[in-house]
């Protein structure tokens, strides 16, 4: 898959104060790609697209760089202890994205330059709970791997965890373009799960992102760079096949397994779930989605930020559990499930 090259880039004043910031300049000036100045990356201006499709569209294909002025974390269960963010939103255009209700209509792509900040926040976390260990979520609101190859902050920021004795990070991504962190010392302080599906899903609801071979050809090159592995499944889906679906996506995985050999490997499953705001924006850009939300077949749950999000029944919830447990202990005995939710 090609890698991402945004249309046009918006620059906050202060980005430019950074190297990475005048480094992205000089690199897009390079390649002719328009360029202007926003105050804020908050508040982006003169994106095109008189559509919602449209607009989404443009959107996903611009960048902005900005600089992260909120450096204290939030908590990221069940995932890890704190959350931290080296950027914002994907090129990925997938249909379910959970961010569309904290984004909203502002998906384009952030990148933050004062790495070095965030970095020192996230360490003084570590010392805080020193001599506890310390797991951090770098992907919750980004796929960092997607820009790496125009920032490297996701080689910084594991070669930082590398010299980190109490600190360990976990990225998640559905991208594929890992060479860049192969040869990192990374000690094994730096998990990555790559997020997978069935065929039915990806093919159907996760456009501009790679496909299952070429996430699992990427897996196994970390794999052999000794990287902890894991595997996200998520969301999960009920439609009719889902279950022939879904052991043909476990036993290729199992095939994959064999001569890969990670020294360890997780699973995380993720049910679907969405929020009435989520809903609308979705039915905006994608109006001929196949997405299933009907309020009415879901149960409505009250997250932390306060607001409510309509996930599937419990009996539906334990169906789904209890299926995924059975076959993942069945293909992967020695693999561990670290949560469903």
């Amino acid at each position: 898959m090609d890698l991402f090259i945004p249309s046009r880039v918006f620059f906050e004043p202060g980005a430019l104060e950074y190297p990475l910031g005048r480094q992205l300049y000089d690199l897009m000036e390079s390649k002719g790609i328009p360029i202007r100045i926003t105050p804020s990356h908050n508040r982006v201006l003169g994106i095109p697209g008189d559509t919602p499709q449209i607009a989404y569209r443009e959107a996903k294909r611009t960048l902005v760089v900005g600089v992260k002025k909120t450096l204290k974390l939030n908590t990221c269960r069940p995932s890890a202890d704190y959350e931290f963010a080296l950027g914002t939103s994907c090129p990925g255009g997938c249909q379910y994205c959970y961010l569309a209700t904290t984004l909203g209509r502002k998906p384009y792509i952030r990148i933050y330059v004062n790495v070095d900040e965030i970095l020192a926040a996230v360490e003084a976390y570590i010392e805080k709970h020193h001599p506890d260990i310390t797991h951090f979520e770098a992907a919750s609101t980004s796929d960092p791997l997607a820009v790496e190859h125009l920032t490297g902050s996701l080689q910084k920021t594991i070669a930082f965890f590398g010299r980190q004795e109490y600190g360990r990070l976990r990225v998640v991504t559905k991208f594929a373009n890992v060479d860049g962190l192969l040869e990192l010392n990374h000690r094994g302080h730096t998990k990555f799960r790559f997020s997978i599906n069935s065929a039915f899903a990806i093919n159907t609801f996760e456009a501009k992102t790679p496909s299952l071979t070429e996430r699992l050809g990427a897996a196994g090159k970390m794999a052999a760079a000794g990287y902890p592995l894991g595997f996200i499944i998520a969301p999960l889906f009920l439609y009719e096949d889902w279950q022939a679906d879904y052991r043909q996506l476990l036993e290729d995985l199992a095939a994959w397994i064999q001569p890969h050999q990670p020294s360890s490997l997780s699973f995380e499953l993720i049910s679907h779930r969405f929020t009435a705001r989520a809903k609308k924006i979705i039915l905006e850009r994608f109006p001929q989605t196949k997405l299933k939300m009907e309020e009415g077949s879901r149960k409505l749950k009250w997250g932390k930020y306060g607001y409510g999000k309509y996930v599937y029944p419990p009996d539906q919830l334990e169906t789904l559990k209890n299926w995924f447990t059975q076959e993942i202990n069945r293909l992967f005995p020695k693999a561990e499930i670290e949560y469903f939710t």
